[in-house]
Order: structure tokens, then C-alpha cells, then sequence
């Protein structure tokens, strides 16, 4: 993320040194034949980052996958979105009123099994009685209405 591309299209760190494309790879264990990039500092003996940036006495490399720095992008451009801010405000409030209505309006307090499978045995259960509730108050209120 701070390793920004300049007007003429190079590759440069946060100190200003240029970093130029060496090879491009496949990604290994892919099965959509991502490539990535790897580029390398031109020079780093003068920069003022050496110590903190460079770990190793080769000049530094990067790797690059364009296609996952593309869906990054979005990805934050949707959430930082209205409609984005909207919708996750919205799904705060729907799982916290799901385990609201649980615990206090049904009187389910604690698990009351023991070991993973009758926990989520358990879980299951409520999760089918509160679905089946929503789905018996809504068959009502269509027929009400009809």
C-alpha cells in the first residue's frame, strides 16, 4: 500500500527509490493462473529507510498480484461506499435483535451440552424454533391481511 506508481508508470517506495518490473510468476497452489509481479529497487545504498526496510544484503524485492490489488480496491471502495455504510449498520442490527429475541424474549440462557457436536446440535435446535416462530407470525399476519 505504500509503494505508489508515479506519472510515468515506475513503481516507487515511500523514501522516492524507483522499483522496476524483473520477472512476472505464476502463483503457486493457484487454480485460476494469477500471476504476480516482482520488482526490485534499483539502488538502496543512499536511502534512508535501509535498516528498517531492507533485511537482507540483496537490494529489496516486492511481489505484486495486480488482480488482488484490484479486488482490495473495490472491495474498500465499497465499504467506504453509502450504501456500504447502510448495509453494514444494517446487519449490526439484525444479528444483534436475532440474539436479543433469543436470549430474553425465549428465556434461552446458557448451552446446557456438553462437547462440540451437542453444542452445535443445540444451537441448531433454537435456530430452527426461532425460524419456524418468524415463519408461523408471518403465515398469520398474510392470512390477516388476505
Amino acid at each position: 500500500m505504500n509503494f505508489k506508481i508515479d506519472e510515468e508508470g515506475i513503481l516507487r517506495c515511500p523514501a522516492g527509490q524507483a522499483f522496476h518490473l524483473q520477472y512476472r510468476q505464476n502463483v503457486k497452489g493457484n487454480r485460476y493462473e494469477r500471476q504476480e509481479e516482482v520488482y526490485q529497487c534499483e539502488n538502496f545504498t543512499d536511502c534512508q529507510y535501509t535498516s528498517a526496510c531492507k533485511k537482507m544484503d540483496k537490494n529489496r524485492t516486492i511481489r505484486l498480484n495486480q488482480e488482488l490489488t484490484s479486488m482490495h480496491r473495490e472491495a474498500v471502495n465499497n465499504l467506504e461506499s453509502i450504501q456500504g455504510a447502510l448495509l453494514r449498520m444494517n446487519r449490526s442490527i439484525q444479528s444483534e435483535g436475532t440474539f436479543g429475541i433469543i436470549k430474553n424474549n425465549r428465556w434461552y440462557k446458557r448451552i446446557v451440552r456438553k462437547g462440540m457436536e451437542q453444542v452445535r446440535l443445540e444451537i441448531f435446535l433454537v435456530s430452527i424454533g426461532h425460524n419456524l416462530y418468524k415463519y408461523h407470525n408471518k403465515r398469520l399476519r398474510l392470512k390477516k391481511a388476505a
